[in-house]
């Protein structure tokens, strides 16, 4: 299995492929054998696009998911943001998976780190939620956490499940990556899990009445 500093690779290799900056502290290598980046296309001014953006939403909005906050360690603060789009990938070996916009500005020092943590959120937590959707400032203020036992990676106290990963590889889909995280540790809090999780449909927060 590969460590930490071989995860750091890989999402080096994938902001080189991008040109994006790296920093020296991360390391560098490159196999001898990388595969080409898949082609996309986008739909030209001059086409209908296949399907209508807000019927899409729309349609879509109706699959209600849970809630998580993915963050990782850095310079010089924490890195996070709110992610609708998390699974469990693969049990043997445990993998997780998350999308991310390819226009964020957080994925990027994700990236760098090597390293993520999912915070799985519960039920009154979706001022929290609110408050790492935005873009800019610092989303960590006033927001407790301690560090992750593998990976160092900001876990939020009080929340019901964490799930600590380093990157196992990043994916072109469309106009968002897939990212693959191994599972190196992860936990539950039984206080806050009895309050149940915290959902996201149609454009709005809700709770589950079981």
């Amino acid at each position: 299995m590969m460590g930490h500093a071989g995860m750091a690779a890989t999402a080096v290799r994938y902001l080189r492929s991008v040109g994006a900056p790296t920093t020296s502290a991360t390391p560098a290598t490159t196999p001898s054998s990388v595969p080409p980046r898949p082609a996309l296309r986008a739909v030209r001014e001059d086409e209908r696009a296949p399907v209508d953006q807000a019927t899409f939403r729309a349609v879509l909005g109706h699959f209600a998911s849970g809630v998580t906050v993915i963050t990782a360690p850095g310079e010089p603060g924490p890195a996070g943001f709110a992610c609708q789009s998390f699974a469990s990938l693969s049990l043997d070996p445990p993998l997780v998976t998350f999308l991310v916009a390819r226009t964020s500005t957080t994925w990027p020092r994700i990236a760098r780190a090597g390293v993520f943590c999912v915070n799985i959120l519960g039920a009154g937590q979706d001022e929290l939620c609110r408050g790492f959707a935005v873009s800019g400032g610092d989303k960590f203020a006033g927001v407790p956490y301690v560090a992750a036992p593998a990976t160092g990676s900001p876990r939020l106290v009080d929340v019901p499940a964490w799930v600590d990963c380093t990157i196992e590889a990043v994916h072109t889909g469309g106009d968002h990556l897939i990212v693959v995280g191994r599972v190196e540790a992860l936990g539950t809090d039984a206080t806050a899990a009895a309050r149940g999780p915290l959902l996201f449909h149609r454009g709005a927060f809700g709770r589950f009445d079981g």
